[in-house]
């Protein structure tokens, strides 16, 4: 594996954001991205795509930052693992 193909811990701890129903957004999987924890096309070069996803309803949700959840795009405490 590559340098550009191993994930970036972009942050130590989840990123509370106020998401919509229904609108698709673009979760950053490989932690290059600038605009966290959102995709903004820094994975370019790598074998890391955003993975798009929704919510069911309004509200405020903490997404990974870590890049290790086993719950993606959610943060599951995987954090606390990582020195």
């Amino acid at each position: 594996m590559s340098e550009k193909d191993e994930v970036v811990i972009a942050g130590h701890g989840p990123i509370k954001m106020s998401l919509k129903k229904g609108q698709e957004y673009y979760y950053c999987t490989c932690g290059r991205s600038k605009n966290q924890p959102f995709c903004d096309g820094s994975h370019e070069g790598t074998s890391f795509t955003p993975m798009v996803f929704t919510v069911e309803q309004d509200g405020i949700f903490q997404l990974c930052q870590c890049k290790h959840t086993g719950q993606a795009p959610f943060c599951d405490g995987a954090h606390l693992k990582l020195s």
